[in-house]
């Protein structure tokens, strides 16, 4: 299946009365990959994962899930899904056991498949335990084993973070990651931990008033974080048109103050080396001032595009 499309929304869009919630959202997440969608409260994150497994109908556009429709076919399309969609519910009076147990008959699995999500959530010391008893963090790990019964393909999960410990999440992270890699599970989650989504996904969207508005791989965020410097010169009108001819692979414009220097698309891994750029600029003439990095964390560029300083 390496390649093959897992989601596939195109034009999904969302309005209630004059709000329009999700706007013309066109979105591809592929087989295996583990897909972080980030955006504010309100930004339309639970609404696209509703239309996307069928549970609200868009306005406009279709989604898919490996190749089927889901407003066509929605009980065929979400079969191989499993899902932690907004809050951790789970029914209060049963035991962990007993809730798991009856998801597992509707989903049709067979009886191991109860211990196995115990075990691999760490709840079957739990298993006799009334649901309504657990703390936030073990309800949140109730919900997650619940997702996985069946052995999904495809997990879409909303805040699967909310309520655990830091050494739980990096529990939750390391499976979601074990069962990416290695059973090629695809992995969509919905988070406002923007660091810990940074140390868990392949891919990156971000989502702000219903628009997808950026997308980028994080291969592509971390050569973004060592291939960006700034270099203020006692010239910079020369100094950008020196080193626009020594690096014509790299973007290289003026600000405010200094000169931006980026890696291109095209350029090799490295061009941007501080002593190279400095070395050009001394060579020429040109008193060199400042040659500093560029960098910015993902709160950062998160809050820029979504409208904070």
């Amino acid at each position: 299946m390496t390649g093959q499309e897992a989601v596939r929304l195109r034009g999904l869009t969302k309005r209630y009365k004059e709000v329009t919630a999700v706007d013309s959202l066109d979105l591809t997440v592929r087989s295996g990959e583990i897909y972080g969608f980030l955006g504010r409260n309100g930004a339309g994150k639970t609404t696209t994962i509703r239309m996307m497994l069928g549970l609200i109908s868009p306005s406009e556009g279709t989604a898919e899930l490996f190749g089927r429709s889901v407003t066509r076919e929605r009980a065929g399309a979400v079969t191989g899904a499993g899902s932690l969609v907004e809050t951790a519910t789970a029914y209060p009076t049963l035991t962990v056991r007993e809730n798991l147990e009856l998801h597992r008959l509707l989903r049709g699995s067979p009886r191991q498949e109860t211990d196995r999500v115990m075990e691999l959530l760490c709840i079957a010391d739990l298993a006799n335990r009334r649901a309504g008893r657990l703390s936030l963090g073990n309800r949140q790990r109730l919900a997650l084993a619940r997702a996985l019964i069946g052995q999904p393909r495809l997990l879409v999960l909303d805040e699967p973070s909310n309520g655990l410990d830091p050494a739980g999440i990096a529990e939750i992270r390391g499976l979601l990651r074990e069962l990416a890699s290695g059973q090629g599970i695809t992995v969509f989650v919905s988070s406002h931990i923007l660091g810990e989504v940074s140390l868990l996904a392949d891919r990156i969207g971000i989502i702000h008033r219903g628009k997808l508005i950026e997308e980028f791989s994080m291969e592509e965020w971390k050569a973004r974080e060592t291939d960006r410097w700034r270099a203020v010169t006692a010239d910079d009108e020369k100094a950008e048109a020196l080193l626009k001819t020594a690096f014509p692979d790299a973007t290289v414009t003026r600000a405010e103050e200094g000169i931006h220097l980026g890696r291109g698309s095209g350029a090799p891994e490295g061009e941007l080396k501080p002593e190279l750029i400095a070395e050009r600029i001394v060579r020429a003439g040109i008193g060199l001032r400042s040659l500093i990095p560029l960098t910015e964390d993902l709160e950062t560029r998160f809050l820029k595009l979504t409208g904070d300083e």
